[in-house]
């Protein structure tokens, strides 16, 4: 409207150049286009959260390792124990870390799965959701039964091997003493000169016991609180991925 009252047109005509109308800015479709980006990049995030969790855990972890290592502590546990023992856990931890950086991007995966429209049919969330559709509620007990199976079967040997790096420590505890006890003669004992060596060896013997059982008991922790990452990821597939199925069978 102009200053005398009438009403003015603007020029909504075409704009020879981009093919669009001059006069004219796009800001409703740009919002649009932001916000299904900002949604688009916001669910990818979501997607790939319990990595990001597993990431960072593990660069702190090992980011403490390796100034335990500038300390010369690392070391001196390999320097003190000649068995082996100590590097044999790490290396075991090492393999059990893999499959279970293995499994967490696999929920991952999954997870994201569970938030698309159509889930690629052979994803784990494909397969439950034919699995359950059309069928009664009966059906679909079943079926999250089985589901829950097969996850906590995934990652349940993440979890024995965590447990099984305590056991080893253990038994580098009862080496440790064989070897401290092996040393001691008591029929030397009263011998000057045959002191010294029972006593260094009783001290080797002990080292190897204490530094298998520090070993075995840090790296299981380490291990223990990535499997609790990933189990936590794995019951928040389970339960998206039931609540979908749910409401997929409604429709």
């Amino acid at each position: 409207m102009n200053n005398n009252g009438n009403h003015t047109s603007r020029n909504f005509a075409p704009d020879g150049a981009g093919g669009g109308y001059a006069g004219v800015l796009p800001i409703d479709g740009g919002r649009d286009d932001a916000a299904l980006a900002f949604r688009q990049t916001l669910n990818t995030a979501r997607s790939h959260l319990l990595a990001l969790r597993f990431a960072l855990f593990n660069v702190a972890a090992f980011a403490m390792l390796g100034a335990a290592w500038a300390q010369g502590w690392i070391a001196k546990v390999l320097s003190a124990d000649d068995t082996g023992l100590s590097l044999g856990i790490f290396l075991i931890f090492i393999g059990g870390l893999g499959i279970c950086a293995h499994r967490i991007w696999q929920v991952s995966v999954e997870q994201e799965q569970v938030r698309a429209r159509r889930p690629v049919p052979a994803s784990q969330a494909a397969r439950y959701l034919d699995e359950v559709a059309d069928r009664d509620s009966g059906s679909r007990a079943t079926a999250a039964s089985r589901l829950k199976l097969v996850l906590s079967t995934r990652i349940a040997t993440v979890l024995h091997i965590a447990n099984s790096l305590v056991l080893l420590g253990l038994v580098g505890t009862v080496v440790g003493f064989i070897i401290a006890l092996s040393g001691v003669d008591p029929q030397s004992a009263g011998n000057v000169e045959a002191i010294t060596p029972m006593v260094a060896e009783l001290i080797h013997g002990m080292s190897v016991a204490l530094y298998t059982t520090l070993v075995g008991a840090v790296l299981h922790l380490w291990l223990k609180v990535n499997y609790l990452i990933l189990s936590g990821g794995a019951v928040r597939l389970l339960d998206r991925l039931v609540a979908r199925g749910e409401a997929h069978a409604r429709i």
